[in-house]
């Protein structure tokens, strides 16, 4: 399925772009007036392929998945959190429910690798792999075989996107400690300094960000040997929750979808993907900057403009959401504001 889906990448066309260039300088105002909104605009109806591309249904996918690293005391949080936030996100009282349905997209909650089973939740998509990635500092996280799992498992849900009419997919995700592996990811494939990326996920003091960095180094360190491709070394370095988000961004690009990356930790799943086919940069929508430190790190190197910079730094698809509303607004201009030929004013008058 992998190998199907890297087939079928392609980079947009630069000809779709300029054919909404030319749109977007007839419309009624100022050329290039609207600025990042046009560029936006220019590479939705590009990936798209259409002359007035429509936006239609939205979807956000928050891929869950518990990490054993947590146990060297990387997180504020206890592991149990991921379970009691999925039970939230199940009955719609999460910051990505209230976003969701503000945006009017649907959140689909995805169990790849949760630690707990909850038998109870009837709405939770079950593709578990693997109850949880095992601890980075001691080996890998995943078998390659693990991580090739979730990456399908993101790429059914991008297909079930298309299938469901859904032209604007989102990544979000769901994990106690992912920030950790997802650190230890940009440090191996950006590359840069663990000092310089590791920043304090959920709320560590001075101390525990010490802690933190030494088990990155550490995590690279003893998985050096494993570390060949951006497949090896998402599954010695990563989390199943982030394999298939990298999974869905292959699969959204297959599929020309637009896909709205969310933060820090969907960041990661994005730079796999990038790394192994990159093609799919042409189709993916950064939302924000994060406030963890290694974000502005990872934009500055791959020289990506996120949308917004609000110091969020919370996940779930949160800040996702928020660029989907924006990439909603720079499509509606581009198809809805008339052009000066209809509103019969000569452009440069």
């Amino acid at each position: 399925m992998l190998k199907e889906q890297l087939a079928k990448i392609q980079p947009v066309s630069e000809s779709w772009i300029a054919k909404a260039r030319t749109r977007l300088d007839n419309l009624t105002k100022p050329r290039g007036s609207l600025g990042f909104l046009e560029d936006l605009a220019a590479r939705y109806v590009a990936i798209r392929e259409k002359e007035r591309p429509a936006i239609r249904a939205k979807d956000v996918f928050v891929f869950v998945g518990d990490h054993d690293v947590v146990a060297e005391g990387v997180s504020a949080y206890p592991q149990e959190v991921t379970a009691l936030m999925v039970r939230n996100f199940l009955a719609g009282g999460a910051c990505i429910n209230v976003l969701a349905r503000c945006a009017k997209a649907m959140v689909s909650i995805v169990d790849v690798g949760m630690i707990e089973d909850l038998p109870e939740a009837p709405d939770l998509i079950r593709r578990n792999v693997a109850r949880g990635a095992q601890n980075i500092a001691a080996g890998p996280a995943m078998t390659l075989r693990q991580a090739e799992t979730a990456i399908a498992v993101g790429i059914e849900m991008a297909e079930r996107a298309s299938a469901g009419g859904s032209s604007i997919i989102a990544t979000g995700e769901m994990g106690i400690g992912n920030t950790t592996p997802s650190t230890a990811l940009f440090a191996h494939l950006l590359p840069a300094g663990v000092e310089d990326l590791t920043g304090k996920g959920t709320g560590l003091d001075e101390q525990g960000l010490q802690s933190k960095i030494r088990v990155v180094q550490r995590a690279l360190k003893i998985n050096r040997d494993s570390l060949g491709d951006p497949l090896a070394a998402l599954a010695a370095l990563g989390g199943l929750e982030i394999a298939a988000i990298c999974g869905l961004c292959l699969g959204g690009a297959a599929n020309r979808l637009a896909v709205v990356v969310d933060g820090f930790i969907s960041s990661a799943g994005a730079l796999v993907a990038m790394r192994l086919k990159p093609e799919v940069r042409d189709y993916l929508f950064f939302s924000h900057q994060s406030l963890e430190r290694g974000h502005l790190i990872f934009f500055q190197k791959e020289q990506i403009r996120p949308i917004l910079d609000l110091d969020m730094r919370l996940g779930e698809g949160t800040g996702a959401v928020i660029g989907m509303q924006i990439l909603e607004d720079a499509v509606r201009i581009y198809n809805e504001m008339a052009t000066f030929q209809e509103v019969g004013i000569e452009p440069g008058a």
